[in-house]
């Protein structure tokens, strides 16, 4: 195989990174500051064609690859990663219509994404139930032809701004995860309640909120696959957008490698630049390979699974997944040092890129969560 860009991709690339430059990164310290939703933005993005990349060509798509979102990801989150989870979080909210949903669901549910900068979001983890999906509360009870949902989700990005939720709900509590299952829910219906716009450590600028389900009254026409489907959708769902969310990492890495190396350059210290002293070097050296590793990861799980891999690439969406992560926090940590006190201050934007880091570490499946998906496939293979 080989990672070596097309024209192309390479003007895809150049074009998220001049976009990032000129429309993220100079609003990107007031709208972490403020917690401000970047609708501005998001439209721009889907004007320029940035948004929805994963959407069929049969839907008004781009259809782009796994791998050319990577080249996407990566930009928009070094610009930001607060606004450019905001920008690409349709791509985890479309991800289970993609995967289970029918041809008039897609028409119905996501279309309209591609007409106007509409977003979506993605229901599944719960105040009780974040890495353990088997202890979602959510109640789905079937009535004829329609479903009631009673329940509450948490951290759920873009909630407050959404058109529509893809909720993860038991129809049959006795079988635990194996009782889940999928329903589109209008954000707009009767019963459905944003609780609370979490105030958040990092990625500020992108709404996490939570949402509560009282008596919300869904047609059967709603539900995504089959009762019970919901755990598998999920999972094949988060497969394919675990590399993304990795790249975003990188992407974070990036900007502090960046700002790292351009500040150990200036700043003098005994007479010499401290990027002369070894100590300061050698951290460079360090961010500069890993950053490079993690982002092979990323490429590799993604070309994975545009070679239709399917669940055989899970251990290498999980490889980028984990090693992204957690190298996005040493790199940004390891920059905040390079700065010294200045990067402890809010004026360097080397302290927003060490609070975004954190998350990376946490959300769509903890660094502890893919160690155990990683454990699981080397001693129970499932194929590759």
């Amino acid at each position: 195989m080989s990672f070596a860009l097309t024209d192309e991709q390479k003007e895809l690339r150049a074009l998220a990174r001049e976009f990032a430059e000129k429309e993220v990164r100079p609003k990107a310290a007031e709208y972490d500051e403020h917690q401000t939703h970047p609708a501005d933005v998001v439209a721009k993005a889907h004007e320029l064609g940035l948004m929805n990349l994963h959407l069929p060509e049969s839907l008004g798509g781009p259809e782009l690859s796994v791998f050319d979102g990577m080249l996407v990801g990566e930009e928009l989150y070094r610009g930001c990663s607060g606004i450019g989870t905001s920008i690409l979080g349709n791509g985890l909210a479309a991800g289970p219509l993609l995967v289970a949903g029918t041809e008039e669901q897609k028409r119905d549910w996501l279309a309209p994404l591609v007409a106007e900068p509409v977003l979506g979001c993605f229901g599944l983890s719960e105040p009780g139930a974040g890495s353990d999906v088997s202890g979602i509360q959510t109640t789905a009870v079937r009535s004829g032809d329609q479903y009631r949902i009673n329940g509450s989700k948490m951290f759920i990005t873009n909630a407050g701004h959404a058109s529509w939720m893809v909720c993860f709900a038991s129809t049959d509590r006795s079988q635990g995860h194996r009782g889940l299952s999928a329903f589109v829910v209008p954000m707009d219906a009767e019963g459905v309640t944003i609780e609370k716009h979490l105030d958040k450590m990092g990625q500020r600028a992108t709404d996490t909120s939570a949402v509560a389900f009282q008596d919300v009254v869904v047609p059967a026409a709603n539900r995504l696959g089959g009762e019970g489907d919901g755990f598998k959708i999920a999972m094949q769902t988060l497969d394919i957008t675990r590399p993304g969310t990795a790249i975003g990492a990188v992407g974070v890495a990036q900007a502090a490698y960046e700002l790292a190396v351009d500040y150990a350059r200036e700043r003098v210290q005994f007479g010499t630049p401290i990027a002369m002293n070894q100590g300061v070097s050698f951290l460079v050296a360090d961010m500069a390979t890993e950053i490079e590793a993690a982002r092979l990861l990323c490429w590799q799980a993604a070309w994975m699974i545009d070679q239709g891999y399917g669940r055989r690439a899970t251990k290498y969406s999980s490889f980028a997944k984990r090693f992204g992560a957690d190298t996005a926090m040493k790199v940004t940590t390891d920059a905040v040092q390079v700065f010294g006190g200045y990067g402890y201050i809010k004026e360097y934007p080397v302290e927003k890129l060490m609070r975004d880091a954190k998350l990376f570490q946490i959300y769509e499946g903890t660094s502890q969560i893919q160690r155990l998906v990683i454990a699981k496939e080397i001693f129970l293979p499932s194929g590759a």
